[in-house]
């Protein structure tokens, strides 16, 4: 079992709307997944905002892909490096510790993870 960046079993992100890269919910990772889906947010409008500025818009519909488009308080499965940049320009979403993949920590630090945690 996949265990989160806390060292214990990788807990689900969301199933409303479903969320990873394999759509199950689960913010896991594999070969396949060049963009690292590990961090589990709780998307806020200052990421959103930000993460269309960024060039990864989550937020436009796209229900040829089963795709909603995000609001602030959904829950998803984004790209650590796309995380770590809104980190670096204080625009960072809340994070779900027990649902973000350990291999993040390859990227940001437990620190910064636990800085940015869901109360």
């Amino acid at each position: 079992m996949p265990t989160n960046v806390l060292g214990t079993e990788l807990k689900c992100c969301c199933r409303n709307p479903i969320t990873g890269f394999y759509r199950d919910g689960f913010c896991r990772t594999g070969p396949e997944d060049v963009g690292l889906h590990t961090v589990c947010v709780k998307a806020t409008r200052e990421f959103l905002d930000f993460s269309v500025l960024d060039g990864n818009d989550l937020v436009t519909p796209h229900p040829e892909w089963g795709f909603l488009g995000l609001k602030p308080g959904d829950k998803w499965c984004v790209c650590v490096t796309r995380w770590k940049s809104a980190l670096d320009h204080n625009r960072a979403a809340p994070v779900d510790l027990e649902a973000t993949h350990a291999s993040a920590l390859e990227f940001v630090t437990l620190e910064e993870l636990q800085a940015n945690a869901l109360k």
